[in-house]
């Protein structure tokens, strides 16, 4: 689990938003794409998206449409996939959203 990772879940855990959470949820039948965290019950889950600013593997055009054929076929499958990025995190956007969601 990233530095990033853990913050959020610090969040995920002081909003008390744990139940029906998964880590690592495999939401597809034959790929083995994972979300982060996943409320499988609300199909809501949450990327969060490290090295954005150092050329990390989402920024790199393989990486990216890897992610973006990825989230089409959650889309696809009546997921709701936030994806977010320290700033996000840091601020509490983040989290805001998924509570929002899972209402």
């Amino acid at each position: 689990m990233s530095a990033l990772e853990a913050e959020m879940l610090l969040w995920i855990k002081a909003e008390k938003l744990e139940a029906g959470m998964e880590r690592e949820w495999r939401f597809h039948p034959e790929r083995r794409w994972r979300f982060d965290y996943a409320w499988p019950e609300a199909k809501v889950a949450l990327e969060v998206e490290g090295g954005i600013w150092t050329g990390g593997r989402h920024t790199r055009a393989s990486g990216f449409i890897a992610d973006a054929t990825k989230y089409a076929e959650a889309t696809l499958r009546g997921w709701k996939v936030f994806r977010v990025a320290a700033p996000h995190i840091k601020s509490g956007e983040a989290i805001r959203w998924v509570k929002e969601a899972l209402k």
